[in-house]
């Protein structure tokens, strides 16, 4: 018998907790999913797990409790590869108050990624850790696909282990436009500030080109419950290498997780501890995400 090659995997915490903090207005949550219902938006045959059904109200519900989120950038999930269709559903049900980061591939065409602006697309998405995320014949075709979104003003999402990515500084700087790299560069804190790959991750946030999501911790973490200490030495390192170029979400619903699955209120809740200062917060949340998806 063989293992399933689409597993299930578990829901977010049906009961999230309010945040202890004042979350400043404008706040965007530069990083969650909707999935769902399969009947309607089917999945990726190409797909490496099964998401639980996560709709807008559902995701909604959630901003509220966590201190009146306004606004959202949905990222596109490896699970729908590149049929963007459920994603820009919710965009355009939104408006103005949602973004979204788009996957494709070298075949679209220049008509087609203008349409995906028109939709509310800022950018595209590479995942190179998830089964079917990567839609091209691997980076180089990536840097010169960059070439073809310079003008619309968008940038690069990607999603990788940056101790494990060779040559990360010179090949994300090589890209045509801006870079955002997922889940505070998706290292195990068991690895240590001083590992090469995450001082070279530092200096490229220091470069000027290079996002970087405050988002995931509990896919870094070697800790089984919140709140996650571990974390807080790599977070504090990111902001000071370059507080302009950082962004935070809630990565709602969390697919693919295998661990206790935190609750949303206190994983923000670490946004505290990371950036103790209001200002640096609201730049964090607002000022940030403002620049980059231009909401």
């Amino acid at each position: 018998m063989t293992d399933d090659p689409y597993p299930m995997c578990q829901g977010p915490d049906p009961a999230p907790t309010p945040v202890t903090f004042a979350v400043p207005r404008g706040a965007v949550d530069c990083h969650a999913h909707i999935f769902g219902p399969e009947s309607t938006y089917p999945y990726s045959p190409k797909r490496g797990y099964t998401p639980p059904d996560a709709d807008l109200e559902t995701y909604l519900s959630l901003h509220q409790v966590l201190g009146g989120i306004e606004r959202a950038v949905l990222t596109q999930p490896s699970v729908y590869g590149t049929d963007n269709s459920r994603m820009l559903d919710v965009v355009e049900q939104m408006g103005e108050r949602f973004r979204a980061v788009a996957g494709v591939d070298e075949e679209i065409t220049d008509k087609a990624l203008e349409d995906l602006h028109a939709r509310g697309v800022r950018g595209v998405r590479v995942n190179l850790v998830d089964k079917g995320g990567m839609a091209f014949d691997g980076i180089e075709a990536v840097r010169r696909f960059t070439e073809r979104i310079k003008d619309l003003g968008w940038h690069l999402e990607v999603l990788i282990h940056v101790h494990e990515f060779e040559d990360l500084r010179k090949t994300l700087n090589s890209m045509a436009v801006d870079v955002s790299v997922g889940h505070l560069g998706y290292m195990k804190t068991d690895q240590g500030l001083d590992h090469p790959g995450f001082q070279a991750f530092l200096e490229l946030l220091r470069d000027g080109n290079c996002w970087v999501k405050l988002s995931g911790s509990y896919r870094v973490t070697t800790s089984e419950l919140t709140p996650y200490d571990d974390v807080e030495p790599f977070a504090r390192a990111l902001i000071e290498a370059n507080e302009d170029r950082i962004l935070w979400g809630t990565d709602w619903p969390h697919p693919v997780f295998k661990g206790t699955m935190p609750n949303d209120g206190a994983l923000m809740d670490q946004l505290a501890a990371w950036a103790p200062d209001e200002g640096l917060r609201t730049k964090i949340l607002v000022t940030n995400p403002v620049a980059l998806y231009g909401f």
